[in-house]
């Protein structure tokens, strides 16, 4: 019997919020990769919105005539909601959400007539909604805006005097950024030396995986080491895992040249995609590296995909990210780093990882984990708290030490 994944994320109630569901998959790699990527219209960018608060009586025809103008001037309705009004029994207030300028004549027409249908009619504002994608194809849009990373190294990234280095990076980046919906990622020769790489890191992460990753990561990587997917031997082609992930829960691995906003990266997470980097670690410093690296992915990430609870808790936080605000998609950003990246959950009493960020550093893993000290060459021990999205959300947190709080 398959273990379920018991954090307290509880995604299938984030999802029921969300009035969102993706069924499992019961076809096969392929058919699922095809029924996926199919061609879509793009949508048009950063749409103003317009929020109407409008009175109608509890008569035959009221809600009817209310609504007619938006038909008539084909004007979009997002959102619909009535609740009786403070003000009689027979009176309801609607709330409705459109898209539109107020400045277009064509709206302002459809205001006017509203006011004719209603008692009382109070325009609350108008909001410009960031662009967001609508399709997975859309994705195509914001898969090369990278911020930084890719082949672009900063003077303190131990690859930054290796020339050959960095023309690798180019290469894999460049491949990335041609990368379309609807084609497979590319399939990667890999060097003896990334393979070294891969194994050194195989072999250091192995053994602490084994005693301190929770259940559901240590079983999904043994069913992809039994299908041949994951191996010390090789790196795994991306195009492998995403087809893995694909049959298990409709998640697919997309190439990415570098790192993306955090809008854009959750963006991808609403249609169970996931930007992953291709690129290898510097074979200087085989168990370090100062960005998202293909063992970071592959080690960390793509395991915990495979599970269904785990897949729609990173799928609820992609959807929430959508047409959000700025300040909101950094609230969600910061759950994503404390639950996805450093989350924790306990086994028996025992604390176990599912976070990436730490399924793929064997020296935070046991730091993170342990019950004892030293661990993870600290003496102290880290903080770790409930799961509290809200207090999640607004913690701070360092981006190149040991977490000093989890979750």
């Amino acid at each position: 019997m398959k273990r379920r994944l018991t954090s307290r994320l509880d995604a299938r109630s984030l999802l029921r919020q969300l009035s969102y569901g993706v069924p499992r998959p019961s076809l096969s790699p392929l058919e699922i990769h095809q029924r996926n990527h199919v061609p879509f219209a793009p949508s048009p960018i950063d749409r103003p919105r317009v929020s109407l608060l409008a009175e109608i009586q509890n008569a035959p025809g009221a809600l009817y005539r209310l609504l007619r103008p938006f038909q008539e001037k084909t004007v979009d309705l997002t959102r619909i909601e009535s609740r009786p009004s403070m003000r009689g029994e027979s009176i309801f207030d609607i709330a409705l959400d459109f898209y539109g300028d107020m400045r277009d004549q064509r709206i302002a027409s459809v205001i006017e007539e509203v006011k004719k249908n209603s008692g009382n009619v109070l325009v609350l504002d108008q909001q410009k909604v960031p662009w967001f994608p609508l399709h997975v194809s859309e994705l195509d849009a914001i898969a090369t805006r990278t911020l930084d990373a890719g082949a672009e190294l900063k003077s303190d990234h131990p690859g930054f005097q290796d020339v050959a280095y960095r023309q690798r990076r180019q290469l894999i980046a460049n491949l990335a950024n041609q990368h379309k919906h609807g084609s497979l990622p590319p399939f990667l020769e890999y060097t003896e030396q990334e393979t070294a790489t891969w194994r050194t890191v195989w072999d250091n992460l192995k053994p602490m995986t084994s005693k301190y990753a929770c259940r559901q990561y240590l079983d999904i990587v043994a069913d992809m080491e039994r299908e041949g997917v994951l191996s010390r031997e090789r790196i795994p082609q991306q195009r492998e895992v995403s087809a893995f992930l694909e049959e298990r829960t409709g998640f697919t691995i997309r190439p990415v040249a570098g790192l993306l906003s955090s809008r854009d990266f959750l963006n991808g997470l609403a249609f169970r995609t996931f930007f992953s980097t291709q690129y290898m670690r510097h074979q200087s410093l085989p168990l370090y590296t100062p960005e998202p690296d293909l063992c970071h992915e592959l080690f960390g990430h793509a395991p915990m995909f495979a599970d269904p609870d785990f897949a729609d808790f990173s799928q609820a936080i992609g959807l929430a990210s959508l047409g959000a605000s700025e300040e909101d998609v950094g609230r969600l950003a910061t759950c994503y780093w404390f639950s996805v990246e450093f989350g924790l959950c306990r086994e028996d009493g025992a604390i176990k990882a599912y976070g990436a960020g730490l399924l793929s550093s064997f020296g935070e893993l046991e730091y993170a984990c342990s019950p004892t000290r030293p661990a993870g060459g600290r003496l102290e021990s880290p903080v770790i708290e409930r799961w509290d999205p809200w207090a999640a959300a607004h913690r701070s947190y360092p981006i190149t030490d040991y977490q000093p709080t989890y979750f």
